[in-house]
């Protein structure tokens, strides 16, 4: 079965753009890079398709130090005639296992621009500290998440609740089916192999090998890059013990009850963000733009995936019985899905989610996300029930320069008008969990109606 990932539209788009650059396809591993470009390959009369991994693939890039003889090369031993060149696409998997065909792309881009050029890889930062010629400004980046709300959808053929999902202001009549999706996608997670495995059986209890193969198969890769045996003892402890600090701030001292110290731990963490396996982000302070996160702060963790955190956590039969999940793992899973969902849209470049803090004696405060909307920061606090507490939210809005913030929950949508407690009127949105993806479209049907 097909899933069909958002992204395939920014590659047509892509396609058809003049002066088009060789693109590389940026993602952790097995979140669908391969298979979104088989798909896309459908869309050419002509497909070379190489993986680097298999070395009489990686030859050619050996053999050869000038790209008219790559491609004359690839054209000879895929019998294409050459003045099909504008309807072939040449995909290279697993990019960062060459650097020579890291640095060929800029020639690609310069001497042979009719060839349609896309290469894929994962843990590249690693393999581009090792290139002398990265093709800065000759390539363009387009960057791929696991599976998302949507696309969920979608692949379970839930073309009705899409359909509703994608009405703005959303219909009343749909929120519950929304909601009851939307709680066993939270549950199940993004990975493809996860979801293709779920859309066959509809059974939760079939998955975990699946999940167990994926989270061992990003330790062994990971520790492949570490810079000595002391790194690769480190990256294991932080991913068999990361999951238990999900619900708080993190320091790097003896991280996770271990000896390790701040500088060791920092580095192998750095290691994890790079692989994007498990990301760190940081907190600002800021309430009008630009977002700048402050690293001295301490940050939280982003996993990749929501579904094998639960798997970590071993909540998910749990996370069955509840009506709410934001009660799921001491509050902390709705809120890292929905900083989940938010990357997941952000395809052009790399975006990490923020928070916001103020940590003053007797006054300290933080809100879950901000994200800057216009010329706005806009707060979002992410509470279980109507009635949650938005003391932080307060705070924050009686410095920001705008009447704007949101609220996401488990409840309909809706909008209200509220005062902080020193009488500042504000316009507050309330939005399911599930339209996390819909979020700029939200603030801009939000903020044009009560401007």
């Amino acid at each position: 079965m097909e899933i069909e990932r958002h992204v395939l539209k920014e590659l047509l788009n892509w396609k058809t753009t003049s002066g088009r650059k060789p693109l590389i396809l940026r993602g952790a591993r097995q979140v669908g890079k391969t298979t979104l470009i088989h798909q896309f390959a459908k869309s050419y009369k002509n497909k070379i398709l190489l993986n680097l991994e298999m070395t009489e693939d990686r030859r050619v890039f050996t053999d050869f130090d000038h790209v008219k003889n790559v491609v004359e090369s690839l054209f000879i031993s895929h019998n294409i005639p050459t003045s099909e060149k504008r309807d072939t696409l040449i995909f290279i998997d697993e990019i960062q296992e060459s650097t020579e065909a890291i640095s060929m792309l800029r020639y690609f881009y310069e001497k042979e621009p009719d060839i349609h050029v896309v290469a894929a890889g994962s843990l590249l930062e690693h393999t581009m500290r090792k290139v002398n010629s990265f093709p800065v400004g000759r390539v363009n980046m387009l960057y791929l998440f696991p599976i998302n709300f949507p696309e969920f959808l979608g692949a379970n053929k839930k073309t009705a609740a899409l359909d509703q999902f994608n009405t703005i202001p959303i219909n009343e009549v749909a929120h519950q089916t929304l909601v009851d999706l939307f709680n066993r996608y939270a549950i199940i997670g993004g990975m493809p192999e996860v979801v293709k495995n779920y859309v066959k059986t509809q059974n939760i209890a079939d998955l975990t090998s699946f999940y167990e193969s994926i989270w061992e198969s990003y330790k062994e890769d990971v520790v492949k890059y570490a810079t000595n045996n002391s790194e690769a003892r480190i990256i294991r402890h932080i991913m068999s013990t990361a999951h238990l600090g999900l619900d708080a701030r993190i320091k790097f001292q003896n991280f996770g009850n271990s000896n390790y110290r701040s500088r060791e731990v920092g580095e192998a963490f750095r290691n994890l963000d790079d692989a994007k396996v498990i990301q760190l982000i940081y907190p600002t302070t800021d309430t009008a733009p630009p977002i700048l996160p402050d690293l001295k702060k301490a940050p939280r963790l982003q996993f990749l995936d929501t579904g094998l955190l639960n798997y970590e956590l071993n909540i998910q039969a749990e996370m069955l019985a509840m009506e709410d999940l934001n009660n799921a793992y001491k509050g902390a899973i709705i809120p890292h899905l929905v900083a989940q969902e938010l990357m997941s849209i952000n395809t052009l470049k790399s975006v990490k989610p923020i928070f916001w803090v103020r940590e003053k004696t007797q006054s300290s405060a933080e809100v879950d996300l901000v994200v800057q909307f216009n010329k706005m920061v806009i707060p979002i606090e992410i509470k279980s029930g109507k009635e949650g507490k938005l003391k932080s939210l307060h705070q924050f809005l009686e410095t920001a320069p705008h009447p704007y913030a949101v609220r996401m929950y488990a409840g309909k949508f809706s909008i209200e008008e509220h005062t902080t407690k020193s009488g500042k009127k504000y316009f507050l949105m309330n939005l399911p969990y599930y339209l996390s993806t819909k979020l700029t479209e939200y603030l801009s049907y939000f903020v044009s109606k009560y401007n």
